[in-house]
C-alpha cells in the first residue's frame, strides 16, 4: 500500500511472467495490505510471493534500508515488521524523468535533469509517486487502509477474473507487463478515471472499453495496436490519450498528431461508430383517474405539449460530447423534433428555446401546413441586436390547432422589464434579476365548439443557473403577478368570470425548489432559503402578492390561483436527461377548479436506455436534451 498524494494505491508485483491473482476483499480496509483478507499470489514458480504475514516464501526477508534498490527491481521485499518496502522501478523507466513535448500530444522526450523521480508509464509525464506503508502502530491507532487505485507489475501475462470485481477502482495501472489482450469484463470497472496498459503486447482492444465513460486518462503506448475500436469515441471526458509506439494506420496517427489531436480523434471515432438500428424509444400513456368535483361535468378534452427543443447554438460538442457531431446538427435534429410534435398531435403546443429564424423559416410553415398556427417572441436581448444576430436569439412559442381554437388576445411578459419597473431601489433586483432576459408568452384562446369558455395558455422559460435560485423564484413570482393582471383583463374581454389557466414551461427548477413550492401551494415564506437572505427584495416583492394583510400573507408571498401538476416526480423522474444531470425541470400546471388530467405520456423506457447505452441526450433517436411532456386535460363546468 502506498500514497500517491492523498490517494492510496495498492501495488501487486509478480516475480515472474505469470498470472496475478487478486482476491476481491477490499472491504476489509481496516487492515494494512500485509494482513488483509485479500491475498496476492504469483505462481507457479517456487519463489513467487504470497503476502500474508511478514515473510516471503522461499527466501529470507530483506532487511535493507527503505529506498535502497533491490537486486531484482521487479521483486517486492517484505520486512520482518510486516510491511512491504518501497518498490524500485515501479514505472518501468528506472526513475527517469519524462516531459511532454511541445510539438503535440503523444510526443514525449526524456528529461535528463538531475534529481526528481518523474517517470512515464506510457506517453505522459506523471508526478512523483510517494510510497507510505502502514505499520503496526498505525493499525493500533485506528488508521485505515482505504485504497481506490491498483498497480500490478512483474511482466504479468494474464489477469485473474477476480480483478474485475474491484468496481470501486478509480485508477488501474497494468503497464510494463506481457498482456496480449484485455478481457471484455474490464467494462465492469465503471469508476475508472485512469487506465494505463502501456508497454504490453496488446494487438487489439475490446469494444467495451468505450463503456468506461469516466476515463480521463487512457495510456496505450508501446503496444502492437494496428487499429482502434470506434467505441473509444464514446470516451468523451478523456483528456489524455497515449498512442505512441503502436503500428497504427497513417490516417489515425496523422489526426492524432494535430493540435488538439486527442479530441479530433475521439470525434472521428464517435462519428464513425455505426448508428443504432433500434429506433426511437417507446413511451406509454399513463392513465389518471381524477374525477371532476361533484356537480360538475366534463365538456371537452385538450391535449397539451410542453417541449424545450434545444436551440442550435447551445447544441455543441463541448456541452454534449457524448453525442456524435452529425446527430447534433440542426438539420438532423429538427426532423426528430418535428416528428415528435406530429406524432403526439397536441391541440396546444408550447415550445422553449426556439431560434427566431427557425420559427419563421421552419416551425411556423411546417406546422401551419399540419393545421397549427402560432405566436412567438425571442428573449429581450434581441431588441438591441442587429438583424444578423437577432435571428439566432431563442425564445418561446405557442401553437394551437386552428380547427379547435381562435385567438382572442396575446401577451408578452419580459422579466427584465418587470424587474426594472418593480426594483424599488433594490440593488439585488437590478443587479441579479434585471440582467436576466428570460420571457413568458400568454395567449387567450376561444374554443370554437364552446365559445363561452376561453382558455388562458401561458408558457415560460425561467433562468437556468442553479446559483441564482433567488432569480428563478422572483421571475416566477413576477410571472404569477402578471398572469393575475392578464387573467382579470381576459375576464372583461371574454365577458366571463370563469377562465381556466394552463401554465407550462421549462422552469429550470426541481420539485423540491421554492419555485415549485410557490406554484403548487400558492404561497411561499418570506424567509425561504431560495431568497438567499437578500432582504433588499422584500420592499419590491410586496407588490407581487395578494391578501398581504391576512394572517397568512403577513409572513408569506402568495398568488391567487389554485394550481395542480399534470406530472409529478413519480410519473416522470426526469424531463432533462444529460450525462451530468437528470431531473424534472419542465412542468404542466393547470387550475384545478376547471381542469382535471385524464392521462400523461410516460417516461423513456429505462431498458431501452440501458440496451442502447444512452448516457445522455441529445442522442441519435432523441433530438433534444429535454423529454417532451404531453398531457390529456379535461375541462369541466
Amino acid at each position: 500500500m502506498r500514497d500517491r498524494g492523498k490517494r492510496r494505491v495498492m501495488t501487486v508485483v509478480a516475480c515472474s511472467p505469470v498470472q496475478a491473482d487478486v482476491a476481491p476483499n477490499h472491504h476489509q480496509q481496516q487492515k494494512p495490505f500485509t494482513n488483509m483478507g485479500s491475498t496476492v499470489r504469483s505462481f507457479p514458480k517456487r519463489n513467487a510471493v504470497s503476502v500474508r504475514g511478514g515473510r516471503k516464501k522461499g527466501k529470507k526477508s530483506s532487511t535493507r534500508p527503505r529506498g535502497t534498490p533491490p537486486s531484482t527491481p521487479a521483486a517486492p521485499v517484505v520486512h520482518d515488521d510486516q510491511r512491504m518496502s518501497r518498490l524500485y522501478g515501479v514505472s518501468g523507466m528506472g526513475g527517469r524523468n519524462l516531459a511532454r513535448d511541445k510539438d503535440g500530444p503523444g510526443n514525449n522526450k526524456l528529461d535528463n535533469q538531475a534529481g526528481g523521480n518523474k517517470f512515464d508509464s506510457g506517453g505522459v509525464s506523471l508526478p512523483r509517486r510517494n510510497h507510505t506503508f502502514m505499520q503496526a502502530d498505525d493499525l493500533q491507532s485506528g488508521k485505515k487502509s482505504k485504497w481506490t487505485e491498483l498497480e500490478i507489475k512483474g511482466f504479468v501475462r494474464n489477469i485473474s477474473p477476480s480483478l474485475w470485481q474491484f468496481t470501486h477502482l478509480t485508477a488501474l495501472y497494468l503497464n510494463d507487463n506481457g498482456l496480449q489482450r484485455l478481457p471484455v469484463d474490464i467494462c465492469r470497472l465503471v469508476h475508472l478515471a485512469v487506465l494505463d496498459v502501456s508497454t504490453n503486447k496488446l494487438r487489439s482492444l475490446p469494444n467495451e472499453l468505450g463503456d468506461l465513460v469516466q476515463l480521463r486518462e487512457l495510456l496505450l503506448n508501446n503496444n502492437l495496436l494496428h487499429s482502434l475500436p470506434y467505441e473509444l469515441g464514446r470516451l468523451f471526458q478523456l483528456i489524455t490519450l497515449g498512442l505512441k509506439g503502436n503500428p497504427l494506420s497513417p490516417d489515425i496517427l496523422s489526426l492524432y498528431s494535430e493540435p488538439n489531436g486527442t479530441q479530433k480523434l475521439l470525434t472521428y471515432l464517435l462519428d464513425s461508430l455505426p448508428a443504432s438500428q433500434s429506433g426511437a424509444p417507446t413511451r406509454h400513456w399513463l392513465r389518471k383517474t381524477v374525477d371532476p368535483p361533484q356537480g360538475k361535468s366534463v365538456f371537452t378534452q385538450l391535449t397539451v405539449m410542453c417541449y424545450n427543443v434545444l436551440c442550435d447554438k447551445y447544441a455543441t460538442r463541448t456541452m454534449y460530447g457524448y453525442c456524435p457531431s452529425w446527430a447534433l446538427t440542426w438539420e438532423y435534429r429538427r426532423k426528430g423534433i418535428m416528428e415528435e410534435i406530429r406524432s403526439n398531435s397536441a391541440d396546444i403546443i408550447t415550445l422553449q428555446e426556439v431560434e427566431t429564424e427557425q420559427f419563421y423559416n421552419y416551425f411556423e410553415p411546417e406546422l401551419k401546413h399540419e393545421g397549427w398556427e402560432g405566436i412567438f417572441s425571442p428573449k429581450s436581448r434581441a431588441k438591441s441586436m442587429p438583424e444578423t444576430d437577432r435571428k439566432h436569439v431563442d425564445g418561446c412559442a405557442i401553437f394551437y390547432k386552428t380547427s379547435k381554437f381562435s385567438v382572442l388576445d396575446k401577451h408578452l411578459i419580459e422579466f427584465n422589464q418587470l424587474a426594472m419597473a418593480n426594483a424599488e431601489g433594490s440593488d439585488d433586483m437590478l443587479n441579479r434579476v434585471m440582467t436576466k432576459d428570460n420571457i413568458s408568452l400568454a395567449v387567450l384562446l376561444q374554443l370554437k365548439e364552446h365559445p363561452d369558455v376561453p382558455v388562458l395558455v401561458c408558457t415560460a422559460h425561467i433562468h437556468w443557473d442553479p446559483e441564482y435560485c433567488d432569480v428563478k423564484l422572483i421571475q416566477t413570482m413576477m410571472l404569477m403577478n402578471e398572469l393575475q393582471t392578464i387573467h382579470e383583463k381576459s375576464k372583461a374581454l371574454a365577458k366571463t368570470t370563469d377562465i381556466p389557466i394552463i401554465l407550462t414551461g421549462d422552469l429550470n427548477s426541481l420539485p423540491d425548489s421554492g419555485v415549485i413550492e410557490y406554484l403548487r401551494n400558492g404561497r411561499i415564506a418570506c424567509d425561504h432559503p431560495d431568497f438567499k437572505e437578500l432582504n433588499s427584495y422584500r420592499s419590491c416583492l410586496k407588490k407581487m402578492t395578494v391578501d398581504s394583510n391576512s394572517q397568512l400573507g403577513a409572513n408569506s408571498y402568495t398568488h391567487p390561483f389554485q394550481l395542480e401538476q399534470g406530472y409529478t416526480e413519480n410519473d416522470m423522474p426526469y424531463t432533462n436527461y444529460t450525462y451530468d444531470f437528470q431531473g424534472m425541470i419542465d412542468y404542466i400546471f393547470f387550475t384545478k377548479k376547471q381542469i382535471t388530467v385524464a392521462g400523461i405520456l410516460g417516461p423513456l423506457d429505462p431498458e431501452w436506455l440501458a440496451e442502447n447505452k444512452v448516457i445522455g441526450c441529445p442522442h441519435q433517436e432523441i433530438p433534444s436534451d429535454h423529454i417532451p411532456l404531453v398531457a390529456q386535460l379535461q375541462l369541466f363546468k
